[in-house]
């Protein structure tokens, strides 16, 4: 079997899904398993749009062993704790997809379907509604821009506490080369121009650069961008348009300066035609509109996002073109695409560099000797064409689940067909607040209950299980998981004392 082993790994495209790619790789094929090289032009731009993450990122940090501190420290990165959405449901309103969980679950029943409970009584009683993210420390210490790490403290919150990063892309991509590297990754400075394949099988043998040097390999990791070189180019895998439910096809990027301490949380601030990012880094704010060029112009988005900056930009702006949707063949013959080559949805949920983690845990867990078996392949492709599918439809979400009629944008959004998965999860929520995870999608039912919650779908009813417990009780019991959590986050450090004190750039 030895004989069979893939020896040499070539990766095409640096940024951050070449040197994720390479870091995962010369982190787990150690000991000289195999040959690692990335062949990267920098005559040739990377997107570095993609600033924000979700948790799963600690665990793709763990796996390569960093320290914490540092990573936040070389990357000038801020902590996050979830999303605030702003102008989504109706221009005014606003709330927090956090990261971490509502409450706790009593009587083997969801927490909110005792918010749900509670609340239908006080509206029979004419009272206040609860708001669900006042029973979520990360809710709660992100309106107070508080933040720590999670820390020992039986049956208190501050255990539970979940969050992820925003940093700057550039130097992301600069310190997973230096690890790579470290790690035994060769790195190549050159523009690949052309593939050559065998004329039986159809497998990438080798690539030649511009300067004519031709370098061979086994296995292809493709991270060229969305030109796809080898996975489109070469292998003509074909791509899947899915414009019709995520019609924003524009991005204009302007980073700005810093006009106050940094909050933990990314914002997204919907806008007539698309929405505004707003990414606080420990040095700059970083700032993208995302619209669709159907219902606005490149000046008008332009235009849009200057005037909403905080600071003063410090960069002209990056205009971006993307067609949402990804390639129908993830990995082909002995290619594999990931990060823009595989596919794009807008980071409205911060979703890019995860699916570049999911897609590395996906093949090294297929790892494959040479001859590749196709249905080793079919799985990956099938596995991965899942993860898409329901992470698009999360994002749709967003778009469709509004009562906004203010524009043409809005309109198209609010009256389109959806996906059936997509109106099945409405479905359930909307009759009796039921919400399931479907096939370890990646976004939980607090996810899903963020958004639902957040942008008014109103469930007619709750889990009857809940019935079994007085609401005199019920209220106590929520009124005591408000109290712990409020107490929680008034202990908690500021976001950017907490930063100064132990990871400042």
């Amino acid at each position: 079997m030895s004989e069979k082993r893939i020896k040499n790994i070539i990766i095409i495209g640096g940024g951050t899904a070449g040197w994720m790619s390479a870091a995962t790789l010369s982190r787990i094929l150690k000991n000289g398993y195999a040959n690692i090289t990335l062949i990267e032009s920098e005559a040739i731009g990377t997107i570095s749009v993609g600033e924000a993450t979700i948790p799963q990122i600690l665990t793709f940090n763990s796996m390569l062993g960093l320290d914490e501190n540092d990573f936040v420290k070389k990357t000038n990165a801020t902590f996050k704790l979830g999303i605030e959405f702003v102008n989504w449901s109706q221009i005014g309103d606003s709330y927090i997809h956090p990261f971490g969980s509502y409450g706790i679950d009593m009587e083997g029943v969801a927490f909110h379907h005792f918010v749900l409970k509670e609340n239908a009584r006080r509206k029979a009683r004419g009272q206040a509604q609860l708001d669900i993210e006042d029973f979520c420390i990360q809710s709660a210490a992100a309106k107070k821009d508080k933040f720590m790490r999670p820390i020992r403290a039986q049956r208190s919150v501050l255990e539970r506490i979940v969050y992820a990063f925003q940093f700057d892309a550039v130097l992301y991509a600069k310190y997973l080369r230096e690890f790579s590297e470290h790690h035994g990754t060769k790195r190549i400075e050159g523009k690949v121009v052309e593939a050559h394949q065998n004329s039986e099988t159809g497998f990438v043998e080798s690539v030649t650069l511009e300067n004519g040097q031709n370098i061979e390999g086994d296995l292809f990791i493709d991270c060229s961008g969305f030109k796809g070189l080898l996975i489109e180019k070469t292998l003509k895998a074909g791509y899947t348009d899915w414009s019709k439910w995520l019609p924003c096809d524009r991005a204009v990027a302007i980073p700005c300066e810093s006009v106050g301490e940094p909050i933990p949380y990314t914002r997204a601030t919907a806008h007539k035609a698309g929405w505004q990012w707003r990414i606080p880094l420990q040095h700059r704010v970083g700032n993208g509109h995302v619209y669709c060029s159907q219902y606005m112009s490149e000046d008008e988005a332009t235009q849009i996002l200057i005037d909403n900056l905080d600071g003063e930009p410090i960069a002209e702006p990056r205009h971006i073109k993307f067609t949402t949707g990804h390639r129908k063949k993830f990995w082909d013959k002995n290619v594999v695409s990931f990060g823009l080559a595989a596919g794009f949805m807008e980071p409205l949920e911060s979703t890019s560099i995860h699916l570049i983690q999911s897609g590395l845990a996906r093949l090294m867990t297929l790892f494959p000797y040479k001859g590749i078996e196709p249905a080793e392949v079919d799985h990956f492709n099938r596995s991965t064409l899942i993860e898409y599918e329901r992470t698009r439809d999360f994002l749709i979400l967003h778009y469709h689940l509004t009562k906004r009629n203010d524009s043409p944008f809005w309109d198209y959004c609010r009256t389109m067909e959806i996906p059936e998965f997509l109106q099945t999860k409405m479905d359930l929520y909307r009759t009796n607040g039921r919400i399931f995870r479907d096939n370890d999608e990646l976004f939980n039912e607090t996810s899903w209950l963020a958004v639902f919650f957040g942008q008014k779908l109103d469930a007619q009813g709750y889990h009857p299980i809940t019935n079994t417990v007085d609401s005199k009780e019920v209220e106590r019991r929520l009124m005591h998981i408000f109290d712990a959590t409020k107490q929680a986050a008034d202990v908690m450090p500021l976001h950017w004392q907490y930063i100064k004190d132990n990871c400042r750039a």
